[in-house]
């Protein structure tokens, strides 16, 4: 399949991080390999002050590796304009599949999470780069593919079906 990139988006709430954990097993479980990026939209901390690394980065460390005997992470700080998703892209390992949480402004496919009661409007009216929208609501009178929310396998045929059809 190559290295394809699929989008959850939706608004805060809408559940799209429950979404992905559950998508997730289900690609792995296909036999897809699958990374994912996570956008913040403030400033956030993986060290905690007092550890070393944290000590590394305050005292001006560009990077920060570390590492154990279960993961590794690296810690880059950034002294410019925040990177875009393509760059980002090309920090990660070779895999069949990224999952991306936020990133709006990207123009990857993504599917809409919308829930019923959200009093926020859907984006996918304006918005080409959504091509499915996965909600609670059956009768969504929506001119995408209309996915269950609560359905993660169906969920999960609709996405391979997509990306094998559509070329990154």
């Amino acid at each position: 399949m190559g290295q394809q990139v699929l989008g959850l988006l939706g608004w805060s709430g809408s559940g799209k991080t429950h979404l992905l954990t559950r998508l997730l097993p289900v690609f792995i479980a296909r036999g897809l390999t699958v990374s994912t990026i996570k956008h913040a939209h403030h400033g956030f901390d993986l060290d905690q002050p007092g550890k070393d690394s944290y000590q590394h980065r305050a005292a001006g460390a560009r990077e920060v590796l570390i590492a154990s005997g279960k993961r590794w992470a690296l810690m880059h700080e950034l002294d410019g304009p925040e990177p875009e998703l393509h760059d980002l892209l090309g920090h990660l390992s070779p895999c069949d599949l990224v999952l991306v949480e936020g990133f709006k402004a990207s123009r990857h496919p993504k599917i809409e999470v919308f829930r019923t009661g959200q009093d926020r409007p859907p984006f996918w009216p304006d918005r080409p780069d959504v091509v499915a929208v996965a909600t609670d609501a059956p009768d969504l009178a929506c001119d995408r593919p209309v996915l269950d929310v609560n359905d993660a396998e169906a969920i999960v045929d609709w996405a391979l079906s997509f990306l094998r059809d559509f070329p990154q």
